[in-house]
This record gives structure tokens, C-alpha cells and sequence, in this order.
């Protein structure tokens, strides 16, 4: 009982989250409701006994998704202005609406199979070895922290002053 309210606290302050990133102006105030986006996700991977999963959504998320948004954010200038508004915003709405809907539909005539029991043994260990041991994917992972850190640099060189 305890984690289905945690669940529905955390699926609400979540999708309040997502709705403040669309429809805040600031640019940077967007980003940090990302980032508490980003943590319900993570806090919801951990009420469905995803441990492993949280600890990845909250390294490479929040962790590094989030501080190259907030990094490019600081090193833009006009950051103050925010978003301006355009011609779009009702055709948007519209193709947005139309995507819910179909979703909605998707969801409500899917059959959703329940599991009766948790897991009887954690899938921490088995997926960390699965990832990060002999013949994982740890060479995929230093190519994506390298990538990233290219990323930035490169936002640094093409913002900097001459």
C-alpha cells in the first residue's frame, strides 16, 4: 500500500514536472523542473524494484543529460528574454492533442497483465554484470562520458569571446 502512494505521488509530482518544462519561458527554470523530471522518473524506477535502473536514470540523466542542458543554458547569452512565442503554438496544441489521444486509446484497449509476486532475487548484480562485466558494455559507456565531454568542450569553444 505504501508504494502504490508512492507511486501516485511521485507519477503526479512527475507529469507536473513535464508540464512545467513545456509551458514555463524561462529557459533555465525549464531545465531544473527537467531535472526534478528526471528524479521522479528515477523514483518511480525504484517502487517497481528497478534499483539498478534508478541508479542509471539518476547518473545519466540527471547526472549528465541535465548539466550539459543547464552548461549550454549559462553559456548562452539572453537567457533572461525566455522562450519568445510564435505562429505554431495552436497547430502544435493541436498535433500534441491528437498524439494523447492515440495513446490514450493505446492504453485504455491494451491488456495489461499484472505479475502476482515481486522478483525473489534482486536483478542489481545480474544486470551489472550483464552490462559492466566480461563482454559487456563498459567500451559503449566511456564513449558516450568521452562524447559528452566533446559536447561541452565544444560548446565552450564556439560561445567563449575572441
Amino acid at each position: 500500500m505504501g508504494l502504490d502512494i508512492a507511486f501516485w505521488i511521485l507519477a503526479v509530482v512527475g507529469v507536473a514536472a513535464a508540464l512545467t518544462v513545456v509551458l514555463l519561458r524561462g529557459v533555465f527554470r525549464a531545465a531544473l523542473s527537467l531535472v526534478l523530471c528526471f528524479l521522479t522518473v528515477a523514483g518511480i524506477y525504484i517502487t517497481l524494484s528497478a534499483d539498478f535502473l534508478a541508479a542509471v536514470q539518476v547518473l545519466i540523466y540527471v547526472g549528465g543529460i541535465s548539466v550539459l542542458i543547464i552548461l549550454a543554458i549559462m553559456l548562452t547569452r539572453d537567457v533572461q528574454q525566455g522562450s519568445p512565442s510564435n505562429k505554431l503554438r495552436v497547430p502544435a496544441f493541436i498535433v500534441a492533442s491528437i498524439f494523447f489521444g492515440v495513446v490514450a486509446f493505446a492504453l485504455v484497449n491494451t491488456p495489461w497483465p499484472l505479475a502476482t509476486a515481486p522478483p525473489l532475487e534482486p536483478t542489481t548484480a545480474a544486470l551489472a554484470t550483464r552490462l559492466l562485466g566480461t563482454g559487456g558494455f563498459i567500451l559503449p559507456v566511456e564513449i558516450a562520458a568521452t562524447l559528452l565531454l566533446a559536447a561541452i568542450v565544444g560548446a565552450i569553444v564556439l560561445v567563449r569571446e575572441r
